[in-house]
């Protein structure tokens, strides 16, 4: 519950402070909450879970690890219209999270051009296979297989392929 509620709090941009306002809760409570070291009531969980604006369970239930598997070829795609670039979908942002996993596979010829995406978005990429220009448009990138880069993706950016069969991971991650 601990690890849980300094998670939410942090994603939802509170401070300490504010969130015991928000709730009506001592900002030591909190404090030691966040710590593990208090049992809160179920009053205390209710009043932060609606400061938090996130469901009562979200606080109190385990996360239970689980295993998943996509199969090279499977998984939702989109291709993009302008550029011989598709991105398939690999790990939904949960909702306790603010990121998605893709899959890039993309050939030489036109740049896949992006518009700025909310800010606080970043973006990050793994190079698999090929050779490719990435990152703002202003200042891209030349990565090799293994290469990894990390960029504001609240910027325009660029994602071209230059050589055939490119793939990379891409994580868009808002923070």
């Amino acid at each position: 519950m601990a690890r849980a509620l300094r998670h939410e709090r942090t994603a939802a941009g509170l401070s300490l402070s504010k969130l015991a306002q928000q709730a009506g809760v001592a900002k030591s409570t909190l404090s030691q909450l966040e710590a593990g070291s208090a049992n809160p009531s179920v009053e205390t969980l209710w009043a932060l879970s609606t400061a938090l604006g996130i469901p009562f369970s979200r606080l109190v239930d385990a996360e239970t690890p689980h295993v998943a598997v996509v199969r090279a070829g499977t998984g939702p795609q989109v291709a993009a219209g302008e550029a011989a670039y598709a991105a398939t979908l690999l790990s939904a942002c949960p909702p306790h999270a603010r990121r998605d996993l893709y899959l890039v596979t993309a050939e030489p010829g036109s740049a896949r051009r992006s518009e700025p995406h909310p800010r606080g978005t970043v973006e990050h990429v793994v190079v698999s296979a090929g050779r490719a220009r990435v990152g703002p448009a202003d200042d891209p990138v030349v990565l090799d297989p293994g290469d990894y880069m990390v960029y504001p993706g609240d910027v325009p950016h660029v994602f071209e392929a230059l050589q055939p069969a490119t793939t990379a991971v891409v994580v868009t991650e808002q923070r």
